[in-house]
């Protein structure tokens, strides 16, 4: 009977483990991903920390929530959520919404030629706009994106045990898969992003070669408003839509844009995946995975009910710890990035 359990025993915490620690990380490192390329796209071509990017996020949210709340065919579209399937609908609004935050803020500015932190500045006074606008008009409550709350669950056998992904999980992790793609194709085959790259590396250079500056800044803003867009509906997908939904992971997104290399999109992604995981299993229930070895220890050691590294309610700080960790290592980030002056 003991040696059954033995047996037993680590397929299930094989189980728990995939659950709560790699499909964890993968979501939450997506999220950070899509954030993390806007971020890294603005600073490479705009030259400065768009601090409002997570408000854009939460705007794109809602901008989905209002779509299912005019769509007259309720809260599921051919088996998938509805707000997944308007998405491309908030996706387009953000995006001309961040192409009108450039022309009214930030673009008389740069023509103005002030200091980047000046820019900066400016777009914390963005930041905390966007905040009162989305509590004016959506208060400060809290809304489902799908029908009801309920979500489909995904079930995958494993040895007698569930590997459980929830749809909007699956979605926000295929549809980061496919941004990635997207961008990378983007960036190396279109003309408009071989024209990106040589503005972020030499924009003094790309304009006497003819290139246009404001295309490119207009391309740059649709790509981030977009991406925002997309990530802030499929994480109001996966928890709830409330109107500080992206306010508490910004500071990770910048991190996870510093730890892939500034101004470099596919450092972005790397960053975001390397801070997901990093978040996921510093607060990891690790005493779960030693369980199965109490039968082999002295019978004075104790394996407690919790390990982990941090506390829950710090893992705030594990970002900025991988952060400093890393540039350590490589100043520059895991891909070569900008070196902020």
């Amino acid at each position: 009977m003991e040696a059954g359990l033995l047996a037993a025993l680590p397929v299930q915490e094989l189980v728990f483990f995939i659950n709560r620690g790699l499909l964890a990380g993968l979501i939450i490192g997506s999220v950070y991903a899509l954030g993390a390329v806007g971020v890294t796209l603005i600073f490479g071509i705009l030259r400065f920390a768009h601090f409002a990017h997570g408000d854009m996020m939460t705007i794109g949210a809602f901008v989905a929530l209002i779509c299912v709340a005019l769509f007259p065919g309720g809260g599921s579209i051919l088996g998938l959520p509805a707000a997944f399937v308007l998405m491309p609908v908030a996706m387009v609004v953000t995006a001309l919404l961040a192409i009108g935050v450039d022309r009214t803020f930030y673009a008389p500015l740069r023509r103005a030629k002030v200091r980047p932190v000046v820019i900066v500045m400016s777009s914390i006074g963005v930041m905390l706009m966007m905040q009162g606008l989305v509590r004016l008009f959506a208060g400060t409550g809290t809304w489902q994106l799908e029908a009801g709350g309920a979500k489909t669950i995904y079930r995958l056998p494993l040895l007698g045990r569930d590997i459980i992904l929830t749809q909007p999980q699956a979605l926000l992790i295929g549809f980061t898969a496919v941004a990635a793609i997207a961008l990378h194709l983007f960036l190396t085959r279109s003309r408009m992003g071989k024209a990106m790259r040589a503005v972020s590396d030499n924009p003094d250079l790309a304009r006497v070669s003819g290139i246009s500056i404001d295309s490119v800044v207009r391309a740059t803003w649709v790509i981030a408003g977009a991406l925002a867009a997309a990530g802030g509906t499929l994480l109001a997908l996966d928890v709830t839509l409330k109107p500080d939904l992206a306010f508490n992971i910004i500071l990770p997104i910048f991190a996870a844009a510093i730890v892939g290399g500034i101004g470099q999109p596919y450092g972005a992604i790397a960053g975001g995946m390397l801070v997901g995981f990093t978040e996921t299993f510093a607060v990891f229930n690790w005493s779960v995975l030693l369980r199965p070895l109490a039968p082999l220890l002295p019978d004075f050691v104790e394996i407690p009910n919790r390990i982990a590294f941090v506390p829950t309610e710090y893992k705030i700080v594990v970002p900025f710890f991988i952060l400093i960790v890393v540039l350590i290592w490589r100043p520059t980030g895991i891909f070569k990035g900008r070196v902020v002056k």
